[in-house]
């Protein structure tokens, strides 16, 4: 292979997916408040695969981003106040022939909208450095914040992506896929049985004997083997147990230490292997590929569960890919970065915010405090449930914060020809490993050629529109749609 110098073409950073939700919290106050409820707060669902995110940094910057905005509308509800004693002790004046009030009066009013004007531009300002500091620095974006509460910064640290085997999730997801969070599906087959009982021919003559392996042998195998066969640079494989919500309990403290908190992302190796050889109701154990594409714009994975029944092996196999960040979560892009047009962007957004801003103060601080009086209530009930009428809880995850963000409309023709690239090699890779597994237990590997050229035939098409069954037609070839899928707002997600 020719190694040629030739100049760097500029890259995409490799934490360009993080570093823009992190700029976003703070330009985007719903935004923050959602990851910060759902990342924070007491709760009792599991959390979706990070998926290329740095949970860690982007909970920091929303934890940083609300807090900001609590202390400005705090401070602007008592402005408020004051804006309505100003009126009153002027109304005095006026009606009691009382020139001190009037005039004390008349400053306070005009003292009051300079003061919130002020208040407002000065957050703005903070939350604009701040984005600009976390989408450009050359720091790590979670060493610009500080640390969330201790017991949140450890969960959070749990969540690395390397980490997780332990994937419980929702109910209502298993009528389609347990694969929450990780994005669109772009394929669903078992592939082509392949015999596994008939010894191969020995170099000498007659047949070798056959070295006995199990599922666990094979998916260590391909998950060892794969980035170096696929050519995929950064290629992670793991091991995971998907577990039905509902069913989280039957696996005891290992997975569930307190039934009424989040359960693990993290268990016993034992437990997922035993999800693989012997799968128990609503847990199996599959082994998860995923390709990050260059600056985390894209991430395509698939998901494996070797089928060992002597005499037969069969793969099963699901690909999702999800689609660039929403424009949403963009604006950082294109704030003015220095001069007048910085000052006066500021200025004008000082100018259009501060009354409505005043005027809703008081309100949005009371929405605030009964909306969290309302989720604790909640939690309250529902561990209540769960204590004295041993109730049966979902603990499963919904969806993932990297898959909410996103939006289909991104997805550009470099975006699909690069994810179609992934999962060919991705599907090749395993078909390889495969091969090259059996050939080492001295088993005929003549069906398992046989197999090959059916399943490589499937592919994969980012195009047209999902229109039902017949999707599921060309060897399990299913079409996935690019018509607006908007990524809307992250949601906090039930309790």
């Amino acid at each position: 292979m020719v190694h040629r110098q030739l100049p760097p073409l500029p890259k995409y950073r490799k934490d360009a997916v993080t570093r823009r939700l992190c700029a976003a919290v703070h330009l985007d106050e719903q935004f923050a408040r959602q990851v910060h409820e759902e990342f924070s707060e007491d709760r009792m669902k599991a959390h979706g695969l990070p998926l290329g995110i740095n949970l860690v940094a982007v909970v920091r910057h929303a934890r940083v981003a609300a807090e900001r905005m609590d202390v400005r509308d705090r401070q602007l509800g008592w402005l408020f106040f004051a804006c309505w004693a100003a009126a009153l002790v002027l109304l005095y004046g006026l009606f009691g022939g009382v020139s001190v009030a009037v005039t004390s009066g008349c400053f306070a009013l005009l003292a009051v909208p300079c003061a919130a004007w002020w208040l407002v531009h000065r957050t703005e300002a903070k939350a604009r450095s701040a984005a600009l500091d976390a989408f450009e620095s050359g720091a790590e974006p979670e060493n610009l914040a500080p640390p969330v509460a201790p017991e949140v910064e450890a969960r959070l640290q749990e969540l690395r992506q390397k980490r997780i085997n332990f994937v419980p999730y929702a109910a209502d997801a298993e009528r389609s896929t347990p694969f929450v969070g990780s994005g669109k599906k772009i394929k669903e087959a078992v592939w082509q049985p392949i015999d596994v009982s008939r010894p191969a021919d020995a170099p000498t003559g007659g047949k070798l004997t056959i070295t006995s392996f199990d599922a666990v042998a094979l998916h260590t195998y391909v998950a060892n083997e794969m980035a170096n066969i696929a050519g995929l640079e950064g290629l992670r494989a793991k091991n995971r147990l998907y577990v039905l919500g509902t069913h989280v309990w039957h696996l005891g403290p290992e997975a569930l230490p307190d039934p009424l908190a989040r359960p693990r992302s993290q268990v016993p190796k034992q437990l997922v292997q035993a999800g693989l050889v012997q799968p128990g109701a609503g847990m199996r154990t599959y082994l998860s590929l995923e390709r990050v594409a260059e600056g985390g714009r894209v991430i395509v994975s698939m998901h494996l569960r070797a089928r060992l029944h002597h005499p037969s092996l069969t793969w099963e196999v699901a690909a999702y890919a999800i689609p660039p960040v929403h424009r949403r979560y963009a604006q950082v892009e294109y704030l003015p970065r220095d001069g007048f047009r910085q000052w006066w962007s500021l200025v004008r957004c000082a100018s259009g915010q501060t009354w409505p801003a005043l005027r809703g103060a008081l309100g949005r601080n009371h929405r605030r405090r009964s909306e969290a009086n309302r989720r604790a209530r909640q939690m309250e009930n529902v561990r209540k449930e769960i204590s004295k009428r041993h109730a049966v809880y979902d603990y499963g995850a919904e969806s993932s914060l990297r898959d909410r963000v996103s939006d289909w409309d991104e997805m550009g023709h470099s975006d699909r020809t690069d994810s179609q690239d992934f999962l060919h090699r991705l599907q090749q890779g395993v078909l390889i490993a495969t091969e090259r597994f059996l050939q080492d237990h001295n088993v005929d590997t003549s069906s398992f050629d046989q197999a090959q050229q059916v399943i490589n035939t499937q592919t994969y098409n980012f195009s047209g529109d999902i229109t039902g069954a017949s999707n599921f037609g060309n060897n399990g070839q299913i079409n996935v749609g690019q018509g607006p899928q908007p990524g809307g707002p992250a949601g906090g997600g039930q309790p």
